[in-house]
């Protein structure tokens, strides 16, 4: 039992769960409604503002630089250019199909089941904006416009803009669109051995080093805003959180346990009962480690010993899935969104639910596969959806648990797309 205390104590995620409940708790027995709206609040609340500002504004100052290399990163994971021909169109289709049914079993969820609605007080962002260290986001997002036309123009007008500027304005989309555009120019034009892209890979993993330092202060800021939305949500925020739990699992257990084993019996021609006897081991250690790239060795061999898929197919497939295919967070990502807009009372309207979808699906390819990997894709959904940032701080409390699940669809994602890239690649080879 001593040695169970001791690893509990190490978990970083036991002590954001400790502090996310404690933050609600002295909130809900301390705190006063009143002290959002003082100007001249007790200096207790001040230094709870203070941990929240410094923690929100770390998490602000990686995000431009994370987003743009991780995409990047995980593009030049496909490989030379001939590799993408063939084998990389494969895979790829694969890949977006998938992500794309996982996107519209969020879409059904947020249309059709929402508990969240109407149990919790909503925080507006209007009444947000009267601490003087809020800062409207930006967003891509016209809650005005009538039409998908007009938000697809709205759309193109600011995805394409000079890399540097996006980078300085933190617009989140140009970013993500650039990108796209210089990682796809990089497969296609410089050799897998170039110092450059080597150099990209060691931006990202100086960056994920930094993002780990700053996850370190993570149970410091969650006390902070949880204490903080408390008071401004009037109480009622764990039974609204609690709900968005629910749709999350559940939506993430059905393209987990009906879509995927359908797409692996019609398509791949591995029946579900064949499938989960042999994908057992890669699939528990994707739920207890919650990162794809830890169980990449695992998922590598159970797909070469156990499903016959050959060393060019996977060693191909693995690594490009472990950032690229991302069903789970995209779906998570997605749900999120919405309900943190409705938690600030932002009105994304249809055509704006469908876009935030749309960026979940981007955001989630190029993610690192790591635990709470998501976040820095999570970020740009918020700051393109206009969604305050400290709503990041709301998910994280329950991040953990919902991560092993969604990490786990997107190892049997990984594994299916083995399968299914194997069965057309031998014919296209054949």
């Amino acid at each position: 039992m001593p040695t169970v205390v001791k690893k509990l104590t190490k978990n970083l995620t036991f002590w954001v769960l400790v502090a996310g409940v404690l933050g609600y708790l002295t909130a809900l027995v301390f705190g006063d409604p009143e002290w959002t709206v003082d100007v001249s609040p007790p200096p207790f609340y001040e230094l709870i503002v203070l941990l929240k500002t410094v923690f929100l504004a770390l998490l602000k100052m990686l995000v431009a630089p994370i987003i743009f290399f991780s995409l990047i990163g995980g593009l030049l994971n496909i490989g030379d250019a001939s590799r993408l021909k063939n084998l990389g169109s494969i895979t790829i289709s694969y890949y977006l199909c998938t992500t794309f049914i996982a996107i519209c079993i969020g879409l059904t969820a947020v249309f059709f089941i929402h508990p969240w609605v109407g149990a919790v007080e909503q925080i507006t962002v209007t009444a947000l904006s009267t601490d003087p260290n809020y800062v409207t986001p930006a967003k891509f997002i016209d809650q005005s416009s009538g039409s998908l036309l007009q938000v697809a123009r709205g759309l193109l007008s600011t995805a394409f803009t000079n890399p540097f500027t996006a980078l300085a304005e933190l617009n989140i989309l140009a970013i993500a669109t650039n990108a796209f555009l210089f990682g796809l120019a990089m497969v296609l034009v410089v050799p897998a051995n170039s110092p450059l892209v080597a150099g990209v890979q060691h931006i990202n993993d100086m960056l994920h080093k930094v993002l780990a330092w700053v996850v370190l202060t993570t149970p410091f800021g969650i006390f902070a805003i949880i204490f903080d939305v408390a008071l401004r949500s009037g109480g009622t925020l764990l039974n609204s959180l609690l709900g968005f739990c629910a749709v999350v699992v559940g939506g993430t257990l059905l393209h987990g346990l009906v879509v995927l084993p359908l797409i692996s019996k019609f398509v791949a021609g591995v029946g579900p009962g064949s499938f989960f006897s042999k994908a057992g081991k890669p699939l528990m250690v994707a739920f207890a480690t919650a990162s794809s790239s830890a169980t990449l060795p695992v998922s590598m061999q159970a797909a070469e010993e156990e499903f016959g898929v050959s060393t060019t197919v996977s060693g191909f497939v693995f690594p490009l899935g472990a950032t690229m295919n991302m069903d789970g967070t995209a779906l998570y990502e997605g749900i999120a969104a919405v309900f943190l807009a409705y938690l600030f009372g932002i009105d994304l309207g249809t055509t704006g639910i469908v876009t935030v979808f749309f960026m979940a699906m981007v955001s989630s390819i190029g993610a690192p596969g790591m635990p709470s990997g998501s976040m820095a894709g999570m970020q740009m959904v918020l700051l393109g959806a206009g969604i305050p940032l400290e709503a990041i701080g709301i998910l994280l409390v329950v991040e953990r648990p919902l991560d092993t699940i969604r990490t786990a669809v997107n190892v049997e994602g990984d594994l299916i797309g083995a399968l299914v890239t194997q069965r057309f690649f031998s014919k296209t080879v054949a």
